[in-house]
């Protein structure tokens, strides 16, 4: 079996979440709407779900986002995993675990709900992931996931490529590559998960300056992890040059800038006899012809 990539630095990744942990509250703007929809989702469902799992927890806000609603009521025992021990220090909860998303220590079959918000779009290798996720649900066991999307940052990424490609004749990876909705929805059936569904919201930003768009990166811990990132650092020309380039490409009339960010919501449900399954070809018990109520003639 080939081993994947390492895109990202899962070392870097924690400490930079540890750096950003004691303001990280105050820029989690993207993450609020992301448990947002997660918890839409799950009020829409009839289910319990005796023990679930928030991957990937950072500082816990599905936890509290949940008390005193109905989807608190279907959620018996909540665990919260953490990759950053700063960031797990500040959930609320009680059943708290310092674990990396990449090597899920739980049991098959142990878990009946697995919710992931914004954080999947930083493990290097996704497919294994979901395969560890489908594994640890119960039979009709529930995933739902939320990672950024390939529109994710695309104003910043190509002025800052045209900055540094103007100032040293060649750019280096600075924003991280982000999935696409149609691999999703085909991943998801690659791992086995039935029912899958994928969504992609689009949030426009408006930001005074795109330093302050720079500075939101960083408290939300999504600067740059990639394993392959340029030792060399922007300096401070090439910083203003990528800032010269949003303004003038991107600014409002009040001289605002726009930056764009695609949150993909992925879901799906480990196997169980009790759900629906598509008929076999030829095993239909009505024509299309009665179904429509006229006569079935020979082509």
């Amino acid at each position: 079996m080939s081993v994947p990539p390492r895109l990202f630095d899962r070392n870097l990744l924690a400490s930079r979440l540890d750096r950003a942990a004691a303001g990280f509250a105050q820029a989690q703007f993207l993450r609020d709407r992301a448990v947002e929809d997660t918890i839409e989702t799950l009020s829409a469902i009839n289910r319990q779900f005796d023990v679930a799992l928030d991957m990937g927890a950072r500082d816990g806000s599905f936890g509290r986002a949940i008390v005193g609603t109905p989807v608190a009521d279907k959620i018996g025992f909540l665990i919260e995993g953490e990759l950053s021990p700063r960031l797990s220090a500040q959930q609320s909860g009680t059943a708290r675990l310092i674990m990396d998303e990449e090597a899920l220590p739980f049991g098959d079959d142990s878990l009946n709900l697995i919710v992931s918000s914004l954080g999947l779009h930083t493990v290097n290798d996704l497919p294994g992931v979901l395969v560890q996720v489908r594994r640890a649900l119960r039979p009709d066991g529930l995933f739902i996931g939320t990672l950024f999307g390939g529109e994710t940052l695309k104003e910043l990424r190509g002025c800052l490529m045209e900055a540094e490609l103007e100032a040293r004749g060649g750019y280096g990876p600075r924003i991280a590559p982000y999935a696409e909705s149609p691999d999703l929805i085909d991943l998801l059936k690659r791992t086995g998960f039935n029912m899958p569904v994928v969504d992609s919201d689009r949030v426009t930003v408006s930001y005074a300056h795109p330093l302050r768009l720079m500075a939101d990166l960083r408290a939300m811990g999504e600067s740059n992890v990639l394993h392959q990132r340029p030792r060399k650092g922007l300096n401070r020309a090439i910083i203003e040059k990528t800032c010269a380039l949003y303004v003038e490409r991107f600014a409002d009339d009040e001289g605002r800038v726009s930056a764009t960010f695609e949150i993909i919501t992925l879901s799906g449900w480990k196997a169980h006899d009790s759900q629906q399954k598509p008929l076999r070809p030829g095993s239909a018990k009505m024509r299309l012809a009665d179904a429509l109520g006229v006569k079935e003639g020979k082509l």
